[in-house]
Parts: structure tokens; sequence; C-alpha cells
């Protein structure tokens, strides 16, 4: 319950960082959920894009405005929670299978804020990195990738495989070089410090700011 309250929290800070007239990029996840009641409760005008169907499905019954990312172009802001965040300010995320959209809506907005409750801040990644991949040639992909395990959970959105990584960690950047330049690999759940602008931590009641651009 205390997660759950701490994530309400960080939802609504977020939510508060949106403004009248913006496009908005809305990520997936339960601290999301408490997001779209958040920026619903606050009745601005402002037009979203999802990187789920079910967050698209909760956004449209909350009576938020949800169309393309085609249509939208480039984005004001994106607000996504994280599965992760280390100390220099990389991001874990994909916990929920979206990675590659959620990446996608997050390097389109101008500015990419991340949420988070007390439990999520690390001072070393512990998480798998998960991944989406291609069915086709999918044995072989595995055999490249090393350690890597399918996850028993739908395909993304898009079609793609679910799976995890659980190699050594110790050098997000490096590992990140490496995932992307797998064949069969459609995208992977670290996200660079440079792609986020804020960090918004929940611990209790209160809100600690990071702001890394």
């Amino acid at each position: 319950m205390q997660l759950e309250a701490e994530k309400a929290v960080a939802a609504r800070a977020a939510a508060a960082l949106v403004e009248d007239g913006m496009k908005v990029g809305l990520g997936t996840g339960s601290t999301v959920s408490h997001l779209l009641t958040a920026l619903a409760e606050r009745g601005l005008s402002v037009r979203c894009v999802s990187t789920s169907p079910r967050t698209e499905d909760i956004a449209r019954s909350l009576g938020l405005d949800v169309t393309t990312l085609d249509e939208l172009g480039r984005l004001d802001i994106a607000i996504d929670g994280a599965d992760q965040v280390d100390d220099a300010g990389w991001l874990i995320k994909g916990g929920g299978a979206a990675h590659t959209r959620e990446k996608i809506v997050a390097a389109a907005a101008d500015r990419f804020v991340v949420m988070v409750d007390s439990t999520k801040p690390v001072p070393r990644f512990t998480w798998p990195v998960p991944l989406e991949l291609l069915e086709f040639g999918l044995t072989s992909t595995m055999r490249l990738l090393g350690d890597v395990t399918l996850r028993d959970v739908p395909r993304s959105p898009d079609g793609g495989v679910i799976a995890d990584w659980h190699g050594d960690l110790d050098d997000p950047e490096a590992v990140a070089a490496f995932l992307s330049a797998t064949p069969g690999v459609v995208d992977h759940g670290l996200f660079p410090a440079s792609m986020t602008s804020d960090v918004i931590i929940a611990r209790g009641t209160d809100v600690e700011h990071r702001r890394l651009r």
C-alpha cells in the first residue's frame, strides 16, 4: 500500500508539469495509471499519444484525447515510469513489455519525465534487461545474445517476442551497444541518461525532483 501511495505522489508531481495545450506522451504501467487519473482531474486541453493499448483504453475512459504519434509529430512532454534508475540516470524499462514504443515516444518528446517510487533508484542495476525480438530467426538471435530467456507473456503491441537478458550490467552503455547491434533485436529496455530530462522520486509523501538536462 505504501508503494502504491508513493506512485500516486510521483504521478501527481509529474502531472503538474503538463500545461494546457500540450502534446503529451503517455507511458505504460502501474505508475502511469495514477498519472492518467491525475491528468484527467486537472481538466486540461491536451492531446495524448499512448505507448500501449491498455494505457490508451484507460486514458479514453477518463476523457483524455488520445491520437497517434504520426498525427502529433513532436511531443512537448512524455511521462513514464521505470523499473530501475541508476545513479547516472540510466533506466531499465520494459517490465510491461512496451519498451520499444516507450523509447520511440520518449525520443519524440522535448522533455522526457520519469516518475518512480522509492524502491526504483539503485546504485547498480539488478533487473534483467527486457528485449523485444523478431520471431524470424529467434533461435539464432538468442544464441547470439547468450544469457537470455523468453518471457511467458503475450507479444508486444507490434507482434514482437518478449525476452529478458541476464548478463553483466556494470557498463550499461556497452550493454546497450551490444544489444542494439545484435541482429533480431527490435529494441531493448536500457534508456540512456541523455534521453531523460527529469526523474521524480516519491519517498513517502515527499518528492525528490532530479533534473538531468
